[in-house]
């Protein structure tokens, strides 16, 4: 009996690290192997990842309102018929339109790199496209874009405007809830 206990405990610690792994491979997708190869470490580069979880489990992240998706979907709509006649003005506003959906829906605001950590919990699947639109938005704001580069971010802008419109945690309870249903099972 105690042999069996002890072969369990073992198997307990050798197959917890690649469990770990996985689930934070499955959550993550692309942000995973970005953060491991901006690591020092695969061991680091996890605990940062679980890290961002622990943050992202403290936001009261709330779904819009069906009224409110309308609004968000008119607004985009505005922003990308300006496009045309002013595009780095629709790029700004494509940013601040993605920046006041991020708030509404509880996410912080306050600063690029805290935006990519926190968004790569839920919409690690789009984060690519958010890094790509904000470095072309920079590139735009001392003159190294062109209108081509600028329609691109446009296309960027909106895959993570229409993931964080449509998809993501309900409230903080239902989130708990649906945890809670997983350790039970």
């Amino acid at each position: 009996m105690a042999a069996v206990i002890v072969v369990l405990a073992v198997l307990f610690f050798v197959l917890r690290p690649a469990m770990q792994r996985k689930k934070l491979r499955d959550r993550f997708g692309p942000e995973y192997d970005r953060a491991v190869s901006d690591s020092d470490s695969r061991t680091a580069a996890e605990k940062e990842l679980a890290e961002r979880e622990h943050r992202h489990s403290e936001f009261d992240l709330k779904p819009l309102s069906p009224a409110a998706q309308d609004s968000y979907r008119r607004h985009w709509a505005d922003v990308q018929a300006k496009f045309v006649d002013s595009p780095e003005s629709a790029i700004a506003d494509a940013d601040r339109l993605v920046t006041d959906l991020m708030s509404e829906r509880g996410y912080p605001t306050e600063g690029y790199e805290a935006q990519l950590s926190v968004l790569s919990v839920e919409h690690a699947r789009t984060l690519d496209h958010y890094r790509k639109a904000h470095d072309i938005s920079e590139r735009q704001e001392i003159g190294e874009a062109s209108t081509e580069d600028l329609r691109t971010a446009m296309v960027h802008y909106r895959e993570l405007f229409t993931d964080l419109l449509e998809h993501g945690a309900g409230p903080r309870k239902d989130r708990e809830a649906a945890r809670k249903e997983k350790t039970d099972v």
